[in-house]
C-alpha cells in the first residue's frame, strides 16, 4: 500500500487472517478487520481496504467470508434473486432508501479508511464514489453478497437484511473453518 505520512494502521492477521485464507482459497486483500463473526466465533464478514498495496481500487468494502454464507447467498442469485430485489426496490420506497443510506455510509466510511491508512489509489479516489459491490447507481443491484455482508456488518440496513432472510441457513453446524486457525501464528 502507498502510505503518506499518516501512522500505520493495523490490518488483521494472525488466526483471523488463516482463517479467511483458508476460506477464500487464497491470500486476501488487505482487511483492516472482523466486521462479523459466524455463532462459532470464526470470522463470517471483514471490512476490505479500499485500496491495495499496489494502489489497485478493490469495489467491496464489507466481504462475506464464510463458505457457507456464500454459498446461500449464491444460491439465492442463481435463482433470479438478483432481478427479484431490483423489482422490490422499484416497488418499497422505504427499501430502496435503505440501499441510498448504506450508499452513502459505504461511500463515508471508505474515505475515511483511505485516510486513516494513508492510502493513494491509481485511479486518484474514482472508485470511492461507488456505493455497495462497487455500484454507482444505488437502483441497480450487483452482488446480493455485499448487500448481505452489509447487513451483517451494520444491521438495519433494509435490503440486506431483507437478502439474508431469504437466504435460508447461513451457517454451518460443524465449525469447519477453525480447521484454519494456527495457521498463520497465535491470536487476533
Amino acid at each position: 500500500m502507498t502510505r503518506s505520512s499518516t501512522p500505520r494502521r493495523r490490518l488483521v492477521a494472525g488466526d483471523d487472517l488463516a482463517v479467511v485464507a483458508g476460506q477464500l482459497g487464497r491470500r486476501p486483500r488487505p482487511i483492516s478487520r472482523v466486521v462479523r463473526r459466524c455463532p462459532f466465533g470464526l470470522p463470517a464478514v471483514v471490512e476490505t481496504l479500499p485500496v491495495d498495496e499496489t494502489g489497485r481500487p478493490f469495489p467491496t468494502l464489507f466481504y462475506a467470508t464464510c463458505p457457507t454464507l456464500v454459498v446461500a447467498i449464491g444460491a439465492l442469485e442463481e435463482s433470479g434473486g438478483v432481478r427479484r430485489f431490483e423489482w422490490r426496490l422499484r416497488d418499497d420506497p422505504v427499501l430502496a432508501r435503505s440501499v441510498v443510506a448504506a450508499t452513502r455510509y459505504v461511500r463515508r466510511r471508505r474515505r475515511d479508511l483511505v485516510a486513516a491508512y494513508g492510502l493513494d489509489s491509481v485511479d486518484g479516489g474514482a472508485s470511492l464514489r461507488t456505493g455497495i459491490g462497487g455500484v454507482a447507481d444505488p437502483d441497480t443491484l450487483k452482488c446480493l453478497h455485499a448487500h448481505a455482508a452489509q447487513a451483517l456488518a451494520r444491521p438495519g440496513y433494509g435490503l440486506g437484511e431483507a437478502v439474508l432472510a431469504e437466504a435460508g441457513d447461513l451457517w454451518c453446524a460443524d465449525r469447519r473453518c477453525a480447521a484454519w486457525a494456527g495457521a498463520e501464528g497465535d491470536g487476533r
